[in-house]
């Protein structure tokens, strides 16, 4: 499977935004990707003060056009995330798209985030947006593929449930900042590939420096065994790789982790709502 990563540029215009998604994925269907992963926030700054203002329900104009040009490239994609409006709560949310434009999934942020971090990031979603509640899955190719944003990457017993869901690769738009990105970000894509021997992917906006909110940029793309494939740097750049599916299951073989578990010392177990799509995409 051929997967594009768009690492785009995201200003204060949504429309503009929209533009710039829309040819990153004609870029990504020229080249021949099956799948096209947009950044967290790719319609919108990754700022509290824009949230509000550029939410909409789902449906609406963003939705729409991404649908649209899935359709009309042939492509699925997975859209980022945007600011969500459903009544009166904002949601952090990530809609996937078939090759016919059809919504296959939906992921609304888990864990927000709300962080303080001593001489570099203070950031609180919650000021502006209400958690989900998903274990989100979805069906490209026959590939199961799990989905979370950002922060929601940062807990290991949500990618192992997206692991024994059956994911072979987990997809995660993500906009690390420059205090969490030099320290945390490659290093959590590549063990969490390792713990859960899945293909991880993270696609972030592209870094600029005059935003109130500075993005690392670094999208990224590991293998079951914890290389990294390819990694962009802070610039704007559409990322192509091939998946080879047959290393999930050589690695599993190899290294049989999630067959060695010891349920009946531990167990990791789903509670609430949990929203699962599964399409052939």
């Amino acid at each position: 499977m051929k997967i594009a990563i768009a690492q785009m540029p995201v200003t204060t215009k949504k429309d503009e935004n929209l533009q710039t998604a829309c040819r990153y994925i004609h870029e990504a269907a020229t080249a021949g990707a099956s799948l096209v992963i947009l950044p967290e926030m790719f319609n919108c700054p990754y700022t509290s003060r824009y949230f509000r203002d550029f939410a909409e329900p789902e449906g609406g104009h963003s939705w729409q056009t991404i649908s649209r040009q899935a359709a009309q490239e042939g492509v699925c994609v997975v859209a980022g995330s945007m600011p969500e409006l459903s009544g009166e709560r904002i949601y952090n949310t990530s809609w996937v798209f078939d090759r016919e434009g059809k919504q296959i999934a939906r992921h609304r942020k888990t864990h927000l985030f709300d962080i303080q971090v001593e001489g570099g990031q203070h950031f609180r979603e919650s000021d502006t947006f209400a958690a989900g509640s998903d274990v989100t899955i979805f069906s490209v190719d026959g590939v199961t593929m799990g989905l979370c944003i950002c922060f929601d990457f940062r807990f290991p017993e949500l990618a192992r449930l997206l692991a024994l869901e059956g994911a072979q690769v987990i997809v995660v738009p993500a906009a690390f900042n420059m205090t969490t990105g030099p320290m945390h970000w490659e290093l959590m894509f590549r063990q969490r590939a390792v713990d859960n021997q899945v293909f991880t992917i993270g696609a972030a906006p592209a870094r600029d420096k005059k935003a109130d909110y500075v993005s690392y940029g670094n999208s990224i793309l590991c293998s079951p065994w914890g290389k990294v494939l390819t990694r962009a740097e802070g610039e704007p750049q559409l990322l192509l790789a091939e998946l080879d599916l047959t290393q999930v299951q050589a690695v599993r073989q190899q290294l049989p982790l999630l067959k060695a578990r010891r349920e009946d010392v531990y167990a990791l177990t789903k509670a609430g709502g949990r929203h699962c799509n599964q399409s052939s995409g």
